[in-house]
């Protein structure tokens, strides 16, 4: 029953978040990795669970998906250096970066391009395997290349799979249960590009377009689900298994790192900057490297300013009960994966103690970032994917990043840490649209 203004009186960082302006928040619920474990609903069984159930589906994907042959059908990203885009973001914003910068490409994610490739693909590939288990179709121990034909896709064609999303979730999941055989219905905000929703009529899937955001999309969806028996509804908003197919990424990301030569222990703690919309994605890979890495990992959301759900919902602790909506903030950017205006409720409170904090950034920046790692690195990104990008400029200059290096103790730990930025979307983005998001910030540059 609080105003506006008295929330702001409480928690006075809300003033400049619903300016719309850059913050840095360092959250003051992080706690302890043991002890914060202890309150999860998930754990690491859970997650090993999830990394078994898609080695069994590898072979389908490696027969289905040819570009994850090389791999032999996992679902992974690589881990690059990006040595000359760490110099300019030096020269930028005009402070020394200590540290070893590194990009985790899920932007050239296969089949999909982005983050949602691990959970949306993930829970398409669970409820797939539940109802050919539990039908008789299919056993553990089976050969799941098997599900490539005839009879498995008219089996499935009896079921329908329904999302909500702003683009890239709906890409995942309309792509792989169209494969599978599934009819399949995604509901898209406005804030979807068109391209997304183009290709995904062309896989087959139903577009059902809305000029609200988010919020309507996914009501929609779960309306869809509740008047169809057949139909399973994927909840972007509360889905533990797309959560845990995000949370698979952190098992391999050890062994990329050991291929790099990359230390994390005590005296090299591990920094990573990872996008925010509705919080799954970030959420399942900060568990997973929590699990992975406990307090040698230091894991930072990133929002556009004008769609800051998440950090909202942290800081009053009120998480899916609150929306950017309620404090004036408009839910408008061009990070349109991002342009969620409530949080998840599942995954705030998952993570609350695991979270060493956020920071929002503008539209503007994410532009600049775009042409500059698009000029150093020859890594073309969508505007949302660049938000992980600026976390280490954040943590240095900004008071509050500069109080959590000095209040756990990382001072002089900073010139051996690695920086870890999740690049989430781009390499499907259409060229002429890409080189218009180059244009805008180039000349923002100048």
């Amino acid at each position: 029953m609080k105003t506006i203004q008295d929330w702001i009186k409480e928690y006075p960082l809300l003033n400049d978040l619903v300016a719309t302006k850059e913050v840095f928040w360092s959250n003051p619920k992080y706690e302890a990795f043991q002890t914060g474990l202890k309150k999860l609903p998930l754990n690491e069984k859970d997650v090993k669970d999830a990394e078994e159930r898609l080695k069994r589906f590898a072979p389908y994907i490696a027969k289905v998906f040819p570009e994850t042959r090389k791999l032999n059908g996992i679902i992974e990203s690589p881990i690059v250096p990006i040595p000359a885009m760490h110099q300019q973001l030096s020269h930028l914003y005009e402070h020394p970066l200590e540290g070893t910068f590194l990009l985790k490409c899920d932007s050239h994610l296969p089949i999909s391009g982005s983050i949602k490739a691990r959970g949306g693909i993930y829970e398409v590939l669970k409820h797939a395997e539940t109802l050919a288990l539990k039908h008789g179709l299919l056993a553990v121990n089976d050969d799941y290349s098997i599900l490539d034909s005839e009879r498995f896709r008219n089996f499935f064609s009896q079921y329908s799979i329904a999302v909500g999303s702003t683009g890239n979730l709906g890409l995942s999941i309309g792509i792989m249960s169209a494969k599978l055989g599934f009819k399949v219905t995604v509901h898209m905000s406005a804030d979807a590009k068109k391209w997304k929703k183009d290709l995904l009529k062309s896989k087959g899937v139903t577009v059902i377009e809305y000029k609200e955001d988010y919020s309507k999309a996914v009501e929609e969806g779960r309306k869809q689900a509740h008047s169809e028996p057949n139909c399973y509804f994927i909840d972007d908003e509360s889905s533990r298994d797309l959560f845990l197919g995000y949370a698979v990424a952190a098992s391999r990301l050890e062994k990329q790192l050991e291929d790099l030569n990359i230390t994390v222990d005590e005296n090299h703690p591990l920094f990573v900057y990872l996008p925010c919309g509705v919080g799954g994605g970030p959420g399942g890979v900060a568990f997973g490297l929590k699990l992975m890495y406990q307090h040698r990992v230091h894991c930072f959301f990133a929002e556009p300013t004008h769609s800051p759900c998440m950090l909202l919902g942290l800081v009053t602790g009120l998480h899916d009960k609150v929306s950017v909506q309620d404090f004036g903030i408009d839910n408008i950017t061009s990070a349109d994966g991002l342009a969620v205006g409530r949080p998840s409720g599942f995954v705030g409170q998952t993570i609350e103690s695991l979270l060493s904090g956020s920071y929002t950034v503008s539209d503007n920046e994410l532009f600049k970032l775009l042409s500059s790692l698009a000029d150093t690195e020859n890594i073309h990104l969508e505007p949302s994917a660049l938000a992980g990008v600026i976390g280490p400029v954040k943590l240095w200059t900004e008071k509050e990043g500069k109080e959590y290096i000095q209040n756990h103790n990382l001072t002089d730990k900073m010139k051996n840490a690695t920086h870890l930025m999740w690049a989430t979307g781009g390499s499907m983005v259409p060229k002429e649209t890409m080189n218009e998001y180059y244009k805008k910030g180039a000349t923002l540059l100048l």
